[in-house]
């Protein structure tokens, strides 16, 4: 019995594991050699570079650089999608191919979430509607901004504190929106640090920046239209002692400085408290004078009006403004199937390595029947290269 001769690795095996119909043409193996070059560790290597060198770029340079991170992981999925086109264990181990697909759906959604993320701050007074104007924001080169398209209106908040210990905890915050979507679809909802308002693919969360904001109407000097203006003071209580701000009514060139002074506590000392507007508390308006005169200064309640050199100011209520978070950010939902995905498939691949299997299947079956035959094992190989030897000439 002659064994055949087992095809070694200088072989002429065809690519990609697939047989060859006929010789490979010289457009072939170009391309067999472009993907060998995209699948080498060699590129891993330089992506893993590039990557640490754009994160260290982004950390810093206190930057949004997002090309330094983006182009890494883009060319970590081409260099994966070329390991699985010319590695052909692919085709032979199911859970590795989709273990290495997630992979590259990871590595792409990571890329695509740097290019086009958005996050934003927005301060918005009760019965104020928020229209697309944000206080700050940053977004990917590839973001398609569409806040200017819904509409958000903040009706109220409660804010619950604890005061345990002598210490002041908040618990809980809860904020009554209204709503109108990009399509046209309105409608109402109740919001938190934990509950999101999903509009417009965007994510709206209330944060632990609120505070108080008195409303003036301005009637400029020139007989043109009164208008209504909200002066946002700093946040309470972390900045209790500090509620004031500079501020210049609309369409005026007059500055003013701006004062609460609650003449009551807000907070109870022994019990759950809730953040409310305080009933007794006054507005101190100051206007600054040229260098050489005295400082005008007013001290303002509700209904209460000051004459400014282009106009006249009138103070009417005291009402609370919230700050929220907004970011878009649509591929969260797809990277955590990706990553699910991801750790099934290794789990899949790590059972069927160690899970136990006999060597012979068909050796514990009694019905088997001449199990050596279908199942050749060590003493069937020593008996074949016995038989060779006694074949062979001289022997």
């Amino acid at each position: 019995m002659i064994l055949s001769k087992i095809p070694t690795s200088g072989s002429n095996i065809p690519p990609l594991g697939i047989p060859s119909p006929g010789l490979p043409t010289p457009s072939s193996n170009v391309a067999l050699r472009i993907l060998r070059a995209l699948a080498s560790l060699k590129l891993t290597l330089v992506l893993i570079i590039l990557l640490l060198a754009g994160v260290l770029i982004i950390y810093y340079t206190h930057t949004r650089f997002v090309w330094a991170l983006a182009v890494p992981f883009i060319g970590f999925a081409i260099n994966l999608a070329a390991t699985v086109l010319t590695n052909p264990v692919f085709r032979r181990q199911m859970a590795l191919l989709i273990f290495h697909l997630a992979l590259i759906a990871i590595a792409v959604l990571i890329a695509l979430d740097w290019l086009t993320y958005l996050k934003g701050r927005i301060e918005i007074v009760e019965g104020e509607t928020f229209t697309g104007q944000t206080m700050s924001e940053e977004s990917g080169p590839l973001h398609n901004r569409r806040l200017g398209k819904l509409q958000l209106t903040n009706e109220n908040f409660t804010v619950n504190y604890t005061n345990t210990d002598g210490r002041l905890r908040r618990t809980d915050t809860r904020n009554q929106v209204a709503w109108v979507a990009p399509d046209g679809r309105s409608g109402r909802s109740v919001i938190g640090d934990q509950e999101p308002l999903l509009l417009g693919g965007y994510r709206f969360y209330t944060t632990t920046n609120k505070g108080f904001a008195p409303i003036f109407s301005w009637r400029p000097a020139d007989g043109s239209a009164e208008k209504i203006g909200a002066v946002h003071l700093p946040s309470f209580p972390r900045d209790y002692l500090q509620q004031k701000n500079e501020w210049k009514p609309p369409g005026s060139s007059t500055s003013v400085w701006i004062l609460l002074q609650m003449e009551e506590e807000i907070f109870s000392r022994d019990k759950p408290s809730e953040l409310r507007v305080p009933d007794k508390h006054k507005i101190v308006v100051r206007l600054n004078a040229p260098q050489g005169d005295n400082d005008q200064r007013w001290e303002l309640k509700p209904g209460d009006s000051v004459p400014l050199p282009d106009g006249v100011l009138t103070y009417q209520e005291l009402r609370k403004w919230m700050g929220y978070d907004v970011s878009y950010n649509f591929t969260l939902p797809w990277l955590l199937a990706a990553s699910v995905l991801a750790v099934l498939s290794m789990a899949w691949h790590f059972w069927r390595k160690f899970s136990a299997r006999p060597w012979n299947p068909s050796s514990g079956n009694p019905n088997s029947g001449n199990t050596n035959a279908e199942n050749p094992g060590p003493e069937h190989f020593q008996q074949a290269a016995a038989d060779t030897t006694a074949d062979e000439p001289g022997k």
